[in-house]
C-alpha cells in the first residue's frame, strides 16, 4: 500500500491507532452536540429541488470558495487552475454508484480539462455523502475540488521536479483533503451557515471510525457485517454506505487509516513550523508549500521545511 511509505516514517502500533481514533472520535462528537446545541433555533438545511439546481449552485460555491481562499491568504490559487465542476450522473455509471469516487480528477495528460463530478438526483434516499452534498456542496467540493484533492493532485502534476509529479502517497493526499476541511471551517467559510459546521463535525467522526474499523478488521476482531453495523450506528450513517465503507476497508487495508494519521501529521507539522518560525510564520506560505509537495510523504516535506526554515543559532 502506498500509505505505508508515510506511516513507516511515524509508526503507530494498533493500540496508539486505537487509542488515537477514539480520542479523536470523542472530540468530534463533542463538537458536534455543541454545534446542535448552539445552533437548535436555525432552520435546517433545505435538500436541491432538483439536480440542475444543484449544479447550478456548485458553480458559484466553487469560485466562492477560491476567492475566499486568496482574500483570506489561505492558500494561493493560480489563475490558469482550471475547476471542479458538477454535471448529472449519466445513466452508463449508475452501476458504479457506492463503487468508488465519482470524480474525474483529468490526469497529467489532461491539465487544461475541468474535473467533473458526476451528480445524482437529490433524494433524501441518497447515500451519506450524496446527501449532504445535496444540502451543501461545499464540504464535498473542499474534499474533492479546491482546496482538496483535484487541486493538490494539479499542483502536483504540475510540480517543477518531474519525479513529485508522479508519486503518490495516500498519507499526504488524503490527509491534506482531511485537513482541508477543519481549515476552512476554522477560518470561517461556514460561519454562516451552521448546519454545515455540524456536517463538517460528523464527516470528521466518520473518519476516526474509520481508523478503528480498519484496525480491528485486519486484526480479525471485526467481521464485515460487524463493521457495516458499528459505522452505520456510531457515525451514523444509511446503511449502504455503511457495507460499502466497510467493503472498501476489507479489500484495501491501511487506506482508511490514512485521512487522520495524515491530517495528524500535517497539523503536527504546522505547529513545528510554527514554533521554529515564531511570529515570521506564514501560513499561506506553509500551505502552498504542502499543497505543491502533496504527492510526497508529510515526514519527508516536515524535513525538507524545517531545514529551508531553521533559525540561526543565537
Amino acid at each position: 500500500m502506498f500509505f505505508l511509505n508515510s506511516v513507516a516514517l511515524y509508526p503507530f502500533t494498533p493500540e496508539d491507532l486505537l487509542q488515537m481514533a477514539q480520542q479523536e472520535w470523542a472530540r468530534m462528537v463533542e463538537f458536534e452536540q455543541m454545534e446542535k446545541n448552539r445552533n437548535r433555533n436555525v432552520p435546517p438545511l433545505k435538500l436541491a429541488p432538483s439536480v440542475q439546481a444543484e449544479i447550478e449552485q456548485e458553480a458559484p460555491d466553487e469560485l466562492a470558495i477560491r476567492k475566499f481562499l486568496v482574500d483570506q491568504r489561505i492558500l494561493s490559487v493560480p489563475a490558469n487552475f482550471p475547476h471542479y465542476t458538477a454535471k448529472p450522473m449519466p445513466g452508463y455509471l449508475d452501476a458504479m454508484d457506492g463503487w468508488g469516487e465519482n470524480d474525474d480528477f483529468t490526469g497529467p495528460s489532461r491539465l487544461q480539462e475541468n474535473c467533473t463530478r458526476w451528480t445524482p438526483l437529490p433524494s433524501e434516499k441518497l447515500g451519506y455523502f450524496a446527501l449532504a452534498s445535496a444540502h451543501d456542496d461545499r464540504p464535498l467540493i473542499i474534499h474533492e475540488g479546491v482546496p482538496g484533492h483535484y487541486f493538490q493532485l494539479w499542483l502536483g502534476w504540475n510540480h517543477p521536479d518531474p519525479i513529485r509529479r508522479h508519486y503518490y502517497d495516500s498519507g499526504a493526499n488524503e490527509g491534506i483533503g482531511f485537513y482541508a476541511e477543519e481549515m476552512m471551517l476554522q477560518d470561517g467559510l461556514f460561519e454562516h451557515s451552521p448546519h454545515t459546521r455540524e456536517m463538517v463535525y460528523n464527516w470528521a467522526r466518520l473518519r476516526a471510525l474509520r481508523v478503528e474499523v480498519d484496525v480491528k478488521m485486519a486484526l480479525g476482531e471485526f467481521t464485515l457485517d460487524q463493521a457495516a453495523d458499528y459505522l452505520h450506528r456510531m457515525v451514523p450513517m444509511d446503511a449502504a454506505t455503511a457495507r460499502d465503507e466497510a467493503s472498501w476497508f476489507a479489500r484495501a487495508p491501511g487506506a482508511a487509516i490514512s485521512y487522520q494519521t495524515g491530517k495528524l501529521q500535517i497539523t503536527k507539522f504546522f505547529a513545528d513550523a510554527r514554533r521554529e518560525q515564531d511570529d515570521s510564520f506564514d501560513m499561506k506560505a506553509f500551505n502552498d508549500y504542502v499543497w505543491l509537495n502533496g504527492n510526497v510523504p508529510i515526514a519527508l516535506q516536515e524535513w525538507e521545511w524545517m531545514e529551508g526554515h531553521r533559525a540561526p543559532a543565537k
